[in-house]
């Protein structure tokens, strides 16, 4: 596990609580060689970040669901292992939204989805406990794999897809996403990615990006992933040349892939920031027209009604036709309430509205007139299946898509991380280290990464000497 000189900061409390032992970890840090790895005993328990079922009720009527408060750093048992499944040793991961929406408990309880999930049977029963570990992203190092397993061993570096299907239901055949058993792995399951170890199934795994440190690897999957699906797939807005796709939140961890994919697939992305800082970080991130919220007096989170909704979405809409030559053909919308009544009136005649979340609100209201008269469509798309995820991960090893991690946490601070993103206070990707002792490590193809370039990977990183820049209180001034 070669390392690389780190520019990402690294928040790690002063006194980390103290590990158990683990002939495992020694190992793998170690440089151990697969078949040393797969005689290397097991620990019966690991350090997970997880949420326990008797704080379910413990924001009862508070305002600022603050959840640092809910989440919990500490051992839980190892589980079982299905014939399908492998056991991986988390390097790294990241935080996504659907970890603050667990641990706020909203818009429902995640221990809802473990017990619907183990009332299934068989080995799915495990999931149902009254803890529920979290995380959708990460990267580490296969230790062990089941009895079903073909196509992966002990030692392999993976990233792990964040959805999980069942792949002996017939439409999973069609498109993984449509199968009615697929759930997201560390939010509808349990055992996930915030932990120093993680069970997946081998049917979400691929090959870590050979030239990406850990860190760096474990902030692609979700978001670059969905980015790529919403985008690029023709399960979803099937972009083209020319295209002009207007980008709610484009420093936010999907904007900022959907703002590379729209340069890359030829298009004109604009991008809609909330503050001075974001549109400085968005500028250097190469999006083509950068614009700040309050350009056309935008506020909150609240959403706007009728007649204020138009009076936006005329001014937006304005700036853009001046700026990129025309309406835009794709709108780009994971905020939700705050934003989808504009996104609807803004795409041009035919265009496309995708959304895949809905961060400030999932009710959203909009004027249905502006679709049917003008033939527009509403997406709706998730996550992406299997071989959309290898053929975005194909894009990071060609050097045509950059990670765009900003900073970087230890497990012992996943509450700190999480509430970055809760608040909205980060840039891109927070990635959070799991057994990886430090940033940098990983990386088994120097060579590769040279070619790329030190200087092109991660732009959305704090440089040295330029953390004032992107501070978090300096974020905190716009939400979207």
């Amino acid at each position: 596990m070669n390392a690389v000189s780190p520019v990402t900061p690294f928040h790690r409390r002063a006194n980390p609580a103290p590990l158990p032992a683990d002939p495992m970890a020694d190992a793998l840090l170690g440089g151990a060689t697969s078949a040393e790895l797969a005689r290397t005993a097991l620990p019966q328990e690991y350090v997970a970040a997880h949420l326990r079922v008797e704080d379910v009720d413990m924001f009862g009527g508070t305002d600022d669901k603050d959840v640092r408060k809910s989440l919990r750093v500490g051992r839980v048992p190892m589980p079982e292992l299905a014939p399908d499944e492998v056991l991986v040793a988390v390097m790294a991961s990241s935080v996504n939204y659907n970890t603050v929406w667990s641990a706020i408990f909203e818009p429902l309880p995640t221990f809802s989805f473990l017990k619907r999930f183990g009332a299934t049977g068989g080995f799915a029963a495990r999931h149902d406990l009254p803890y529920h570990v979290l995380g959708s992203d990460g990267a580490g190092v296969i230790v062990r794999v089941g009895g079903g397993v073909r196509r992966w061993q002990v030692g392999d570096h993976v990233v792990m897809s964040p959805v999980q299907v069942d792949d002996q239901e017939p439409a999973t055949h069609g498109d993984g996403m449509l199968g009615a058993d697929q759930r997201v792995w560390g939010f509808e399951t349990n055992f996930g990615g915030l932990a120093h170890y993680t069970v997946v199934r081998a049917s979400q795994l691929v090959r870590k990006p050979a030239h990406l440190t850990w860190e760096e690897a474990a902030s692609i999957t979700l978001c670059a992933g969905t980015a790529y699906r919403m985008l690029v797939s023709r399960q979803g807005a099937d972009m083209k040349q020319g295209d002009i796709v207007l980008i709610w939140g484009a420093t936010g961890g999907l904007g900022a892939y959907a703002v590379q994919m729209v340069k890359n697939g030829g298009g004109i992305p604009v991008g809609v920031v909330g503050s001075a800082a974001k549109a400085a970080a968005l500028e250097r991130l190469g999006c083509d027209i950068v614009i700040d919220r309050s350009e056309i007096g935008m506020g909150g989170d609240e959403p706007p009604g009728p007649e204020r909704t138009i009076e936006l979405g005329r001014r937006l809409g304005k700036i853009i036709r001046e700026r990129a030559g025309g309406d835009p053909h794709i709108v780009f919308d994971y905020i939700g309430r705050a934003t989808f009544g504009i996104s609807v009136f803004l795409a041009r005649r035919g265009g496309v509205v995708v959304t895949c979340g809905s961060s400030t609100g999932y009710q959203h209201h909009y004027d249905n007139r502006y679709l049917w008269m003008n033939l527009k469509r509403i997406i709706g798309s998730h996550a992406a299946n299997l071989q959309e995820l290898w053929e975005c991960l194909r894009l990071f090893e060609l050097g045509k898509l950059m990670p765009t991690l900003s900073t970087v946490y230890s497990l012992d601070d996943v509450g700190e991380a999480t509430r970055l993103v809760q608040t909205n206070a980060h840039l891109g990707k927070v990635g959070v280290l799991c057994m990886a002792p430090e940033p940098g490590l990983g990386v088994t193809d120097p060579g590769l990464r040279a070619r790329i370039g030190e200087h092109r990977l991660n732009p959305l990183r704090v440089m040295p000497g330029t953390e004032a820049a992107v501070r978090p209180e300096a974020l905190l001034a716009g939400r979207v």
